[in-house]
């Protein structure tokens, strides 16, 4: 089995402003039936039936689901999920957070978390890891794609804040471009994951804030979400 990954931009899509075009979240006031198309095509344009892809209703939490089937809605106050069910693809949503696709090929269990400020530093990953391992999957053979997000470079916040992040998620702290007090969440997450065993991992070097195909919370304020989403084709 293929270990698949697509993360989406705004380009294309049935959306209209402020969540032009692609947004694929439920959640941000955007019109229902636009998303339920967006989502649609998200599904047939990577060859899987609508159904098969499992969404979340992120909440800045820890909390990891065991996925086997499709369930009938998104799945409430989850920031992480893991399967190995073939074709049962996994979609974490982001907008400035760090969505992470992690895979262990020779087991066949894939993990996919939203990682913001919050969740990285309480422990989001950890947590996907260990519901992975659950099913088999081992930390050495697992692959690790951390996507699109905000920079540290454009992550300004205030030095205690930095501090405190720093302290959960060590390799966090950084200093802006404007010489001010930051954070760069994917490096907390890469010193993290080789803390945890996990050494094969790869950046979308992208920053949401910067690029303006990608969605971006603290750029825009209301706006839409992008979706990084993973699964194994069998084929």
């Amino acid at each position: 089995m293929r270990v698949r990954r697509v993360v989406t931009t705004r380009a294309g899509g049935a959306s209209r402003a402020p969540f032009e075009r692609f947004n694929l979240s439920s959640g941000v006031g955007d019109d229902p039936a636009a998303v339920a198309a967006n989502r649609r095509r998200l599904a047939a344009g990577v060859g899987l039936p609508a159904g098969s892809v499992v969404w979340m209703r992120q909440v800045h939490g820890t909390t990891a689901a065991t996925v086997s089937a499709p369930p009938e809605r998104e799945l409430a106050e989850v920031d992480a999920m893991v399967t190995d069910r073939p074709e049962l693809a996994l979609a974490v949503l982001a907008a400035d957070c760090v969505p992470v696709l992690l895979a262990d090929p020779v087991a066949g269990v894939l993990g996919a978390a939203h990682a913001g400020r919050v969740g990285a530093a309480d422990g989001v990953l950890p947590a996907a890891l260990a519901a992975m391992q659950r099913l088999g999957a081992r930390p050495e053979r697992t692959e690790v794609l951390l996507g699109p997000a905000v920079c540290g470079a454009c992550y300004e916040v205030p030095a205690a804040m930095r501090a405190s992040v720093h302290a959960a998620l060590p390799g966090s702290a950084c200093v802006t471009s404007k010489g001010t007090p930051g954070l760069d969440l994917r490096a907390g997450l890469r010193q993290q994951l080789r803390a945890l065993g996990v050494t094969r991992v790869d950046t979308d070097p992208r920053c949401t804030v910067e690029d303006r195909d990608l969605y971006s919370h603290r750029r825009d304020g209301r706006t839409g979400r992008l979706a990084a989403v993973t699964w194994l084709d069998p084929r």
